[in-house]
């Protein structure tokens, strides 16, 4: 296809990306097989079309195409490969090794995102810690010791490694190297400085040359009051040590609340259910109420108490994290049947049943319901 993508589209060649939309569905829409059927030109037409769009809607396509013009581009179009296909020879099959050409889509990738990537920074690498604490921990907050496995300086070198570093010769002390793949140029790390851009000649011998050794470390963690699994601990500098010297990275605890037997958390607040006896229930009274600090709360019920009634406690749920104030505390109350009654509370039982339920208004309410539903 020798017309130029734009003036296929009908659009100039500083349009935005809207306009080309536009403009393609227009154009597709006039030539489009389905309004033509048998129309050989308008099948030719719409491919062609296609083809235009799919360069332009890319960004990095339309780039290269902007800038090394259509003839260079379709030599790939035409043999099928697509833009991104065939770079183990080229563009369709051209190999342009030697030519100079392969330097275009060097400069062109490069310039996407910013400035052509600097040398590797050589920086340990970070770890990973799980660390589960009961709840009562994550109210009151907690210091905590735990022992991790990492890399740490050698102390025989200080990390350097060993004596008379020198100038990597693999990467010119780049601490990268780069390695061509079709057009791509890919940088990687040193394989033999590791990043660092320098070689040991006298290597240490209790670490041999890396500068680092493996050794297990006892730290203390300070979890605050009001934490909650999943929430991440950084520890700057605990993580691994960098080869010859460089910046260690960094440990980060990652937190697991066990559930309580009594409390069920969500967020700041707890939810707690509490039996009470059915002769309170019915009689009021005081209740013992258990609260987080160990201190509990003692509640007045009024008479008639049904199950599922709740109360909240302002202020006796969790913490919230670095805030110093507190959530909620939220009770439900299940009453309780007596089991395994004696003689004389059955009887007692009878003799109030005998007495009139007519006070039991939810029982009566149900009752007539039914009497209704069977008349």
């Amino acid at each position: 296809m020798s017309q130029n993508y734009y003036e296929l589209l009908g659009v100039s060649q500083s349009a935005s990306f809207a306009e080309i939309k536009r403009a393609f569905r227009v154009k597709a829409k006039e030539c489009h097989p389905d309004y033509h059927p048998g129309d050989a030109d308008a099948e030719k037409k719409f491919k062609e079309i296609n083809e235009a769009y799919e360069v332009l809607k890319d960004e990095q396509k339309r780039a290269a195409y902007d800038r090394y013009g259509h003839d260079a581009y379709t030599r790939g179009m035409g043999q099928g490969g697509g833009f991104g296909q065939g770079f183990g020879q080229g563009f369709g099959g051209f190999d342009f090794t030697g030519t100079g050409f392969e330097n275009i889509f060097e400069e062109v990738f490069n310039g996407f995102g910013g400035r052509r990537r600097q040398a590797a920074t050589n920086r340990g690498n970070d770890i990973r810690y799980d660390l589960t604490i009961d709840l009562a921990d994550a109210y009151t907050g907690l210091k905590k010791n735990i022992t991790v496995d990492t890399f740490t300086k050698c102390e025989s070198c200080n990390g350097k490694g060993g004596k008379h570093l020198e100038t990597c010769p693999t990467c010119g002390g780049q601490g990268h190297v780069r390695q061509r793949q079709g057009f791509f140029v890919v940088e990687t790390e040193c394989p033999v400085c590791h990043a660092t851009g320098k070689t040991v000649k006298e290597p240490c011998s209790t670490c041999g040359g890396t500068g680092r050794v493996r050794k297990k470390r006892t730290l203390e963690v300070n979890i605050p009051a009001g934490v909650d699994t999943g929430v991440r601990m950084r520890l700057s500098g605990e993580g691994d040590a960098a080869l010859n010297g460089g910046e260690s990275g960094d440990l980060y605890v990652f937190l697991t609340v066990k559930e309580h037997p009594i409390f069920k958390r969500d967020g700041i607040n707890l939810y707690c259910e509490v039996p009470v006896p059915m002769t309170t229930a019915a009689l009021g009274g005081d209740i013992l109420i258990p609260t987080m600090d160990g201190k509990g709360e003692t509640v007045k019920i009024k008479p008639g108490l049904q199950t599922g009634a709740e109360m909240r406690l302002k202020g006796k749920g969790m913490p919230v994290l670095k805030s110093g104030s507190f959530g909620d505390l939220y009770v439900i109350f299940r009453v309780e049947t007596p089991t395994n009654l004696t003689s004389r509370q059955k009887e007692l039982l009878a003799e109030f049943t005998a007495a009139g339920q007519d006070n039991q208004t939810a029982c009566s309410d149900f009752l007539a319901q039914i009497k209704k539903l069977f008349q």
